[in-house]
């Protein structure tokens, strides 16, 4: 097993590759705290967990708010006497918007997930990992802070952010031998993909089209599935990515190229 006896935290693990890689990490040893906004969601996957024979808790979780993200570390601490691995997963989409049809709510909420959200999880789970000598966080960013698309400033805009603090916490981080990466997925087949192009997008496509035009973007012709991302996040968490930090991992089918 690669994560024996480890502790991991796995923000957006209610569903799409959080709980991929939360079911995942516990075949592999570890022990999860499923962390999400969705109870439901995140009680499922901790039932599906055990039901493997794995130990997880649940914690309900908005990632973007400071005293939930630091609950967050605290019960997994308090509960595992430990934290060894956060994966910083938790993300919203959005839907194909004119930058001029952007509201200022939407800009805000989408960067204080998909950035803030990574910054607070990480100032929250690092001392402990000080503490302890060394961890590893990784964090969900996507090929469309590299290479963006029509219709998703404040999307690729977060994602980009995402990329570069992976980058600025590994170089920090480094000295205490905590490694920081981040994976690229492209769109994926996980409940998200749907919001993405809620509303029809641009041309009033139905679900189907518009995925058809998702998958004619990717060279390898298919979109991510939830375990390509946790296989790649598995890889990141263990020894074998031991010299690894500040890398942005392409999940993405060659759609990057």
């Amino acid at each position: 097993m690669k994560l024996l006896n480890k502790v991991a935290i796995i923000t957006g693990a209610g569903s799409g590759f959080g709980r991929a890689t939360a079911i995942l990490f516990s075949k592999e040893g570890a022990k999860i705290s499923v962390a999400d906004i969705d109870e439901k969601g995140g009680q499922e996957t901790v039932k599906l967990i055990k039901g493997q024979g794995g130990d997880a808790i649940f914690i309900c979780v908005d990632v973007s708010k400071s005293g939930d993200a630091e609950k967050m570390i605290k019960a997994t601490v308090d509960k595992y006497g430990n934290l060894d691995i956060l994966f910083n997963n938790a993300g919203i989409p959005m839907s194909f918007t004119p930058v001029e049809e952007v509201t200022e709510d939407l800009w805000d909420r989408i960067i204080d997930v998909n950035v803030k959200g990574i910054f607070l999880g990480s100032k929250f789970a690092v001392p402990f990992m000080k503490k302890r000598g060394g961890g590893v966080i990784i964090n969900t960013a996507s090929i469309s802070g590299v290479r963006p698309r029509p219709g998703l400033s404040a999307y690729s805009t977060s994602k980009a952010g995402a990329i570069m603090l992976t980058k600025a916490l590994a170089i920090e981080l480094a000295p205490f031998k905590i490694r920081v990466n981040c994976i690229n997925p492209v769109a994926a087949e996980t409940p998200m993909l749907a919001r993405f192009m809620e509303a029809g997008g641009a041309t009033g496509e139905k679900f189907e089209e518009g995925r058809k035009r998702f998958i004619d973007t990717v060279p390898l012709g298919r979109l991510a599935q939830p375990e390509d991302v946790a296989y790649t996040a598995l890889f990141l968490a263990s020894e074998e990515a031991s010299l690894i930090t500040g890398a942005s991992f392409d999940v993405d089918g060659g759609r990057g190229i």
